[in-house]
């Protein structure tokens, strides 16, 4: 491990605020103990309880439920149970109706009495909350595969949307990669229509049925006609060319399989896709599925609770902890570092994947989020990959050969509005939102500020600012400013993370911190500041604006505010408190604690605690503002 003392920390052109030196060498110290021999570096990623409960749900379908994950998840539910009764989609957050009742089916498959205290008060939140009749149809989906919901009441998405050809709407290239992987198996799943028994009824969580909301625009009619249609349709299909879809989507399925056994590394589809792989006639003890339940990877087993991760993050994190590294003054040829270098080249993803139905000329050469995802690079982590290979291994052949095949990708992956996207380029489609299915989180993949700011930054790092691509980018941006000067973000919560993330970039490809947008993004984080000298923004801003840039103060959200104020150039002040912040509510051991969610899945549904953004950015903003030269950025 690689160790540099406070006293060797170069002596920035004005007066540090107090503690921040000591703060960045704790703050390095602690990520450097904690890199895997191997080169990388993985945060836990938490979400809410309905991973555990579906956990606990497909290996009740599939029969291979075990005591003991029982007894451990249900523990890890237990300990997530709000005051009243509730379970939230993140800590903190209001009680949500889904999540609450997936939790409490969860537990009554884990022996818990009904009339205990925790299911009673659960039962009369549900049923304060509508009953699980006005769950979101994920969830009823659940229930109909045990026999408490009837299909008849679900919507229809047929399998036969798989053999639409891709110029055809609705066709699954439609969809974001992340939805067309759970549709289809949920395609075949509907229309199998298969009912296994839960030993209990949920009679005690009905409150009635509700009237259906209408439609609030002629086209979610027109979706509500086509819906009935369906209905119809799925009593009496075209034997020949249901049995032909259900082969198509099996081989579908089939063909997205990655190494590790999963779908795409994240929880919805894999446990969609086992659940429909084996109706279609493969046993528990064929590769695909026994590969598919090799879910050990993403279990965190602590205090004798059990608990799954959706999906996992170590190249991002690997390279961020990389960049976080660099701007704390570690040099490149440092042995952490090279060995992070040595990792990130051996994850390049140099196959094609669904990326390439849109861009089928580009020559792949990027990089995913899992450690095997091999079919779904993305365009954030190809972006930071890009620019942290960059600062560690510039002279390295084999490393600007990696770097120059994933710029060009991300060069490529642009949209044609100049934004991008994190999976594809050009999922736009308006009609895939209409769809009654699917009534939880984003179904497509547009453009986002935060992943066009990182492309931007990081094609100002490779040198090329003012190439077309940059330039339309940073055009983009300032076109998709909000109206008090911050930008929304996609990925991080929320205006907070898009906001640091988009001035740096723009300053980095030739922006002048003077300019207008960036005054208007400088006066938005000086008034989101918290009195005590942190920033925090609660997730409930993606559906309350009042929630904008408030919240309580977290460590990678401070982060974002200091990367995007140094960025612009700012000195002492509203810098100095947040930095001042960082340094006293940093632990002893040189970590944050950062229980809340300032990651985000679906805007609105789904979020996630990222356990080591509290320790990469917090790095990053010490490291820029001890380093930082006389007019802006580093």
């Amino acid at each position: 491990m690689t160790r540099i003392p406070a006293s060797d920390v170069p002596t920035p052109s004005t007066a540090p605020a107090a503690g921040a030196a000591e703060a960045l060498e704790r703050a390095r110290n602690w990520l450097l103990d904690r890199q895997h021999p191997d080169g990388w570096w993985q945060g836990e990623l938490e979400s809410n309880v309905t991973m555990d409960a579906e956990d606990l749900l497909l290996r009740e379908f599939l029969g291979v439920r075990t005591a003991t994950q029982t007894r451990e998840s249900a523990a890890w539910i237990r300990s997530r149970q709000r005051d009243d009764g509730s379970w939230a989609t993140y800590p903190g957050g209001p009680g949500d109706l889904s999540t609450s009742v997936e939790a409490y089916v969860a537990l009554r498959l884990a022996g818990d009495p009904p009339d205990s205290d925790s299911l009673r008060r659960a039962r009369e939140f549900v049923l304060a909350s509508g009953g699980i009749e006005n769950a979101r149809v994920f969830t009823r989906f659940w229930l109909a595969l045990f026999g408490q919901e009837p299909w008849s009441e679900l919507p229809v998405l047929p399998p036969e949307l798989v053999l639409l050809p891709r110029w055809a709407p609705l066709n699954v290239y439609g969809f974001a990669c992340w939805a067309r992987q759970t549709i289809v198996p949920l395609a075949v799943v509907g229309a199998l229509r298969p009912s296994r028994s839960l030993g209990f009824d949920l009679a005690e969580l009905r409150a009635g049925p509700r009237p259906a909301a209408p439609a609030a625009s002629r086209t979610g009619r027109a979706f509500q006609r086509l819906d009935r249609l369906l209905h119809r349709y799925e009593r009496h299909p075209l034997r020949p060319l249901r049995r032909l879809a259900l082969a198509r989507a099996g081989r579908w399925i089939l063909e997205r399989q990655e190494a590790d056994g999963s779908w795409g590394g994240i929880q919805p589809p894999w446990v969609y896709s086992l659940i429909a792989l084996h109706l279609l006639g493969h046993p528990l003890d064929s590769p695909p599925v026994q590969a598919g339940l090799g879910l050990e990877r993403f279990t965190v087993r602590a205090g004798g609770m059990r608990r799954i991760e959706a999906c996992q993050s170590p190249v991002w994190d690997t390279a961020l902890a990389a960049i976080a590294l660099t701007d704390a003054g570690l040099p490149p040829g440092a042995p952490a570092l090279r060995r992070a270098t040595d990792w990130l080249l051996g994850e390049e993803v140099r196959i094609r994947g669904d990326w390439a139905v849109r861009r089928p000329r580009l020559a792949p050469g990027g990089w995913a989020f899992e450690f095997d995802n091999d079919l779904y690079p993305d365009v954030d982590d190809t972006a930071e990959v890009v620019v942290a290979l960059s600062r560690t291994a510039a002279g390295s052949p084999a490393a600007r050969a990696a770097v120059d095949r994933g710029t060009a990708w991300l060069v490529g992956m642009q949209s044609r509005d100049g934004g991008w996207g994190a999976f594809d380029a050009d999922n736009t489609s308006r009609l895939c939102r209409h769809l009654p299915f699917l009534d939880f989180g984003e179904v497509t993949d547009p453009p986002s500020a935060d992943v066009t700011a990182h492309v931007v930054e990081m094609l100002a790092v490779t040198g090329s600012a003012d190439s077309t691509a940059a330039r339309r980018g940073v055009a983009w941006l300032l076109d998709v400013q909000e109206p008090d000067g911050s930008w929304f973000g996609r990925w991080g919560v929320n205006h907070v993370y898009g906001t640091g993330a988009v001035v740096p970039a723009l300053v980095a490809a030739g922006v002048d911190p003077g300019a207008p947008p960036v005054r208007r993004a400088v006066r938005w984080l000086e008034t989101s500041q918290a009195a005590d000298g942190g920033w925090g923004e609660d997730p409930r801003s993606y559906a309350d604006q009042a929630w904008r840039g408030r919240g309580t103060p977290t460590a990678s959200q401070t982060a974002w505010a200091l990367l995007a104020l140094l960025a612009a150039g700012e000195r002492g002040g509203v810098v100095d408190r947040g930095v001042r912040w960082l340094a006293r509510t940093q632990r002893p051991d040189g970590s944050w604690e950062e229980p809340q969610a300032t990651g985000t899945g679906f805007p609105g549904d789904f979020y996630l605690t990222y356990h080591l953004y509290r320790q990469v950015f917090p790095l990053m903003a010490l490291g820029r503002y001890l380093h930082r030269e006389p007019g802006g950025a580093r």
